[in-house]
């Protein structure tokens, strides 16, 4: 996940360009980078490490240049050094990139025969490449992009610029998010708003396939037939009492888009050096040889983030791990092992969950082992534990649990990882695959974040619903519970989650045309046992809304509709991904229903009593 900047106007542009990278900063930092265009000439400027690294070389930049572009990089092709950092050079231009080209080798090794000299290891120099040899056969900067588009495979947001050209920037989008914002006489792009909304209210959001022809004093666009448009302008919603929404409705729509933020600060500071680093995993403070049992306790959205977890401790660990809701828990009288062989882990996203404390207290007493994982730092339940992980999702306003819920699933499951190291039960090339996959998880997020659109039309036709099933199997089956969970707390509509498989075992008994059932439904290992489930709520004229890859046809001939859903290998990942869903679903539902988003009724966000 990488952000992308552009400026065209009347301004000199390298500071605005600056400023908009700085605010994108968590998008990635292992690199960054800024192109101008003056006077027919593109000079260039990258560094490797942080944003500010820029400072003293952008100096030397052409400072009354009026056409730039910028990049902050979250590496996945190559190291994050000079070389590999954006923008790319070519014959005649330079260009950046958002995403991730999956058949980039394939492309790469075309051009290294036709002569081609690559300076870098990233897919995107291939881009670059592509582009510039396609000018040569296309003189039209616009026709030379839809043709090297249609050759590239997987995810992307590019911008480039083109020597002879000194007054047009030329954009695409497929799969990774950019956003053009209209001044006076000027236009602004990024990967999201912030990186121009000081400047600009009005903003058009690209659709998969969109390409356009960026001018001071215009966009042209066209759409992914090549068939030219108007846009849809957006008037942000900006002010300086909502700075903290940065633009968005609510806290916690802000909050489910900060999601690919929270990965990438999450791995930032948990790995090293492509290694997991033990000491920020809090494994230093926990002797994982005496461990015979895992208990973790937790409360709503975190007991379900728990009970993801034990889908891959057990078989990581080879541990017995007991999931509970910590309101359950302390009262039950629960067998520990003695002498510190039974660990019990928390989890909460405040610290201060007060039935969580009270069963870290109790265990503690019991001479177990204590971990948490919690979000705010010298909270109670943190002070109490004997080795803590603190996640890294930032501050979360809205009541209703979105990125505080990924970022309790991907803590836990490298913490997981890294202690199943340290035992010896995980294979090098398993541990250097999962580090690997997490990299991208980011970009494929940004992907998740596109059904958006589709969802908010979605939610006017369910609305007006009383009643919803959520349904899955496997880690999919706690998605749905947590599906469900959402729509409960904030569009006060009943909702319940099942494991798919459990349907015939009562709950079918419900199923008409009155209630929408949402399947999560992604290509995994239990694909097969999903679908047949689908199909037995189909045969009772059940309306299924599935989740799942949108390229699905099986799963589009037995579904009302598809949420599309990018698919991956890694199951932890995937179920992160299928979250996406069922949040966008649950809030507009919610909003189309007038509720209060944030603050639903009767709940906190912090819940410090019994």
């Amino acid at each position: 996940m990488c952000g992308i900047v552009g400026y065209i106007g009347h301004r000199p542009c390298i500071q605005i360009v600056f400023d908009g990278l700085k605010k994108m900063e968590y998008r990635g930092y292992d690199s960054a980078g800024i192109a101008v265009l003056d006077n027919g000439q593109i000079a260039l400027s990258k560094e490797s490490g942080k944003i500010d690294n820029l400072k003293p070389s952008i100096a030397k930049l052409p400072q009354g240049a009026t056409v730039g572009i910028g990049h902050t990089r979250w590496a996945t092709h190559g190291l994050p050094t000079r070389e590999n950092a954006h923008p790319h050079e070519a014959e005649h231009l330079a260009l950046i990139h958002n995403g991730i080209i999956e058949n980039y080798k394939e492309l790469k090794l075309e051009l290294i025969n036709q002569g081609i000299h690559f300076r870098s290891e990233t897919d995107t120099e291939v881009i670059a490449h592509l582009v510039s040899l396609e000018l040569k056969r296309t003189p039209k900067p616009i026709e030379a992009l839809q043709k090297v588009i249609k050759r590239l495979e997987g995810a992307f947001s590019v911008a480039f610029i083109v020597d002879s050209i000194p007054d047009q920037i030329f954009v695409a989008k497929q799969g990774s998010p950019l956003v053009i914002g209209l001044g006076d006489k000027e236009v602004f792009f990024g990967s999201d708003i912030t990186a121009f909304v000081n400047y600009t209210q009005k903003a058009i959001f690209l659709q998969d396939g969109d390409i356009a022809m960026v001018k001071a004093d215009g966009i042209t666009l066209w759409d992914k037939t090549g068939k030219e448009f108007t846009p849809k302008i957006t008037h942000v919603q900006w002010s300086p009492g909502s700075a903290d929404k940065q633009g968005f409705r609510h806290y916690m729509l802000k909050e489910i888009h900060e999601q690919p933020r929270v990965v990438s600060a999450t791995t930032q500071a948990l790995v090293k050096d492509n290694k997991l680093d033990p000491t920020a995993l809090g494994l230093d403070k926990i002797d994982l040889k005496k461990i015979k049992s895992v208990h973790i306790v937790a409360c709503g959205t975190a007991y379900y983030a728990g009970m993801l977890a034990k889908y891959f401790m057990e078989p990581l660990l080879g541990l017995s791990v007991n999931v509970e809701l910590a309101s359950e828990f302390r009262y039950r009288d629960p067998f520990f092992f003695p002498n510190g062989e039974t660990l019990l882990m928390a989890i909460s996203q405040s610290g201060e969950t007060a039935d969580t404390l009270a069963c870290v207290k109790h265990a503690k007493d019991k001479g177990c082992q204590i971990f948490s994982i919690c979000n705010v730092a010298y909270s109670s339940i943190h002070r109490e534990s004997h080795g803590s992980l603190l996640m890294f999702a930032g501050p979360e306003i809205g009541v209703a649990s979105t990125k505080a819920f990924t970022s309790q699933v991907l803590c836990a499951y490298l913490w997981t990882l890294g202690a199943a190291q340290q035992l010896g039960r995980v294979p090098t090339v398993e541990l250097d695959a999962a580090l690997q996959d997490l990299k991208t998880l980011p970009l494929y997020l940004d992907q998740a974040l596109n059904a958006e659109e589709s969802i908010i039309e979605l939610a006017s036709k369910l609305y007006q619903y009383p009643n919803f099933l959520f349904i899955g199997r496997g880690m999919s089956s706690v998605i749905a519970l947590e599906g469900a969970l959402k729509l409960k707390e904030i569009s006060y509509i009943h909702a319940e989650g099942y494991a798919a498989g459990e349907l015939k075992h009562g709950p079918i008994a419900l199923v008409d045309k009155q209630i929408p059932i949402v399947a999560i439904a992604p290509h995994d290992r239990y694909y097969e046992k999903t679908l047949s489930n689908v199909e037995e709520i189909c045969a009772r004229e059940g309306q299924v809304y599935g989740i799942g890859d949108d390229k699905d046809q099986r799963l589009k001939e037995i579904c009302v509709q598809v949420i599309p859903c990018p698919s991956v290998k890694n199951p932890v990942f995937q179920a992160i991904l299928s979250t996406v869903g069922v949040q966008f679903l649950a809030y507009h539902i919610a909003v189309k229903r007038g509720t209060d988003v944030d603050q639903p009724r009767n709940l906190a966000k912090s819940v410090t009593v019994e």
